[in-house]
């Protein structure tokens, strides 16, 4: 009777708990909050052009259409593989940052309050929603290890 020892790094204990964590991570009401909310703020990005009415502006339309749809993607799956995503949340991020220069950087001068003021908004919530799903990994991350150190002081 011989039992083989499984090979590879993704049966190392370290690797398994890590997974583990991952998943504590993502059914928190936090995670699964951001997730919404970024896919909500994807989709009216989306859409925003033709809700507030600034769809003459083509290239600001096509521009809002594509990082929509982009930042929707990259944040939807974020909730239900953390560990192999939590990485398009910089990707995100940056997105979030585009929406916000936008407006000035494909329209130039032809911009107005509406588009501006939409993009401005949306931008900064999506780079925050963006920030927050990075913060998840270092502050669980820092937690854990800190947690760890506690319990070594303790046993030490």
């Amino acid at each position: 009777m011989s039992t083989q020892i499984p090979m590879g790094m993704e049966h190392h204990p370290d690797i398994v708990e890590l997974r583990e964590h991952y998943e504590r991570i993502t059914s928190t009401p936090r995670a699964q909050g951001v997730e919404a909310l970024a896919v909500l703020a994807g989709l009216f990005l989306a859409a925003s052009p033709w809700i507030v009415g600034f769809s003459t502006f083509s290239t600001l339309t096509v521009t809002c259409l594509i990082v929509g749809l982009a930042y929707c993607l990259l944040m939807a799956g974020y909730g239900s593989a953390y560990e192999r995503t939590h990485a398009r949340a910089w990707a995100a991020t940056v997105l979030g940052l585009w929406t916000i220069i936008s407006p000035w950087a494909v329209s130039g001068s032809v911009a107005h309050g509406k588009n501006i003021v939409t993009c401005v908004i949306l931008g900064a919530v999506m780079f925050l929603l963006g920030l927050a799903a990075i913060s998840m990994a270092t502050i669980t991350a820092n937690g854990a290890s800190m947690r760890r150190g506690r319990a070594g002081r303790a046993k030490g």
